[in-house]
């Protein structure tokens, strides 16, 4: 192992919406990281989250990336705004890690991870669910060979639209949305850490309404037009030559099915849902009547939101951290191919590739001193 960069690392969060609270509950269980500065374009929002975090700062957007305090910004912006402002702060020197997606369009994530090269900085990104103990275990079990050569998974979520349950959906039935871009990042995440990265991709998709109702919220019985897909099926051919399918859909009710299942020549797995850290990993071998619960044996125990921001601070100089740019480019690439793919009917070859994310032992969580400052 190389030198680790210094910690525990400054952190600086721009965007103070809603997902900011998930990773401020996390905060004190980590150990490598400190929070020290909010900014967000409403200044009063920022400052309001200040003043209940001692020995926090709020200040302007500009002023956080030019603080010699801030070591590294977490980027919890919309998603159009998450290459400008990973730009901005690699401009200034930090390290960055960001909310899924790295960036709108693989263009733009393209320019920040050529940016961060540049400046010798590190880009982490989320999801980091799949550093958690449930998706960990499972890549454990095909690592020791308990299902033999992976030949094929499945990956799937149906639901029947954010729109029940959102008081504001409209992104998600707009291009840039759809169940595809908003879930697949944490199945196709998981998907490249339990086989490895993508060569091609085949797609299929459909939407079933062109317009949506508001069922919650004061806008409760507004429609909305849906203009992206909200049915997305996917085939992704992993260098390995293992085959995934990919089923993203806001236009059903639910499933039964397994979030994912792994198949192999020996056996198969039950993967938890990817959008958590833990849960059940089964395992079914050949001959077998009965699934096999198997016990927590890697990731880390414990796990919520920001774990990946962690797990970036403890990594060497010059490696790539779990959570890393390069993978979340990878994942992006792959949703945006499986939607060409759909729209052109023929299948189309992935650029990038990515290292297998190095796997995560089992680990404890430990609080530093200062970490919930």
């Amino acid at each position: 192992m190389g030198q680790s960069l210094n910690t525990p690392m400054n952190i600086g969060i721009v965007g103070c919406g809603q997902i900011v609270r998930a990773y401020l509950a996390t905060f004190p269980a980590l150990d490598a990281v400190r929070l020290v500065a909010v900014a967000d374009i409403d200044t009063a929002r920022a400052q309001s989250l200040a003043d209940e975090l001692p020995g926090v700062r709020a200040m302007s957007v500009e002023a956080l990336m030019s603080d010699a305090e801030v070591d590294l910004v977490l980027n919890l912006t919309i998603p159009a705004a998450h290459a400008q402002v990973a730009l901005a702060a690699i401009a200034a020197g930090k390290h960055v890690y960001g909310e899924k997606p790295l960036a709108a369009t693989t263009a733009e994530a393209r320019k920040v991870l050529e940016a961060a090269t540049a400046a010798g900085v590190i880009v982490g990104c989320a999801p980091d669910t799949v550093l958690g103990t449930g998706t960990q275990t499972a890549r454990k079990a095909i690592d020791d060979g308990l299902i033999g050569r992976p030949v094929a998974a499945t990956a799937t979520m149906v639901v029947p639209g954010h729109e029940r349950w959102h008081p504001n959906p409209d992104f998600y039935y707009t291009p840039g949305g759809g169940p595809l871009l908003d879930m697949g990042p944490y199945y196709i995440s998981s998907l490249v850490t339990l086989l490895g990265p993508v060569a091609s991709v085949i797609g299929a998709a459909s939407h079933t309404r062109s317009e949506r109702t508001i069922g919650t919220g004061p806008r409760a019985g507004e429609t909305i037009p849906v203009t992206t897909d909200t049915h997305v099926t996917g085939v992704l051919v992993h260098e390995s030559g293992a085959l995934s399918t990919l089923v993203m859909s806001f236009d059903g009710a639910a499933t039964q099915a397994a979030n994912i299942e792994i198949h192999g020549e020996k056996g198969s797995l039950i993967v938890p849902d990817p959008n958590t850290f833990a849960g059940s990993v089964r395992l079914r071998i050949v001959g077998s009547t009965e699934w096999e619960t198997l016990p927590d044996s890697a990731g880390y125990s414990g796990a919520s939101r920001g774990v990946g921001l962690n797990d970036l601070a403890l990594t060497s100089v010059g490696q790539e951290p779990r959570a890393g740019g390069r993978l979340a480019f990878h994942v992006l690439e792959i949703m945006e191919s499986v939607l060409e793919s759909a729209h052109s009917s023929r299948a189309v070859q992935i650029a990038s590739s990515c290292d297998r994310p190095p796997a995560v032992p089992l680990t404890q969580p430990t609080v530093h001193a200062d970490a919930a400052n």
